[in-house]
């Protein structure tokens, strides 16, 4: 199991993510697209990403916004995976 992070090493990782915010025990990004069609094409680059760390985001879709959540369900929290993902999805166009 992957071990959760101190609550000093959350503030400390997501001051490195500027587009991200902590949400209780998850950390959320809110992207708002044109339309649903970007909206949709921006979550599908999300499959490569999750399927190849094996870590899948929580996504809402509401028109042209998506709300995208992580957290490490199984560790009960935040965990570095969850950090590194937020870092891939930020760098997605």
């Amino acid at each position: 199991m992957t071990e959760l992070l101190s609550a000093e090493e959350i503030s400390q990782r997501s001051n490195q993510l500027s587009d991200w915010k902590i949400e209780g025990n998850k950390l959320q990004c809110v992207k708002i697209f044109k339309n649903f069609v970007e909206a949709v094409s921006f979550v599908n680059q999300l499959v490569n990403p999750a399927e190849t760390s094996q870590h899948h985001p929580d996504i809402e879709i509401s028109y042209n916004k998506v709300i995208i959540n992580l957290t490490t369900h199984d560790a009960g929290g935040l965990t570095e995976k969850d950090f590194s993902m937020a870092k891939e999805i930020s760098a997605l166009k």
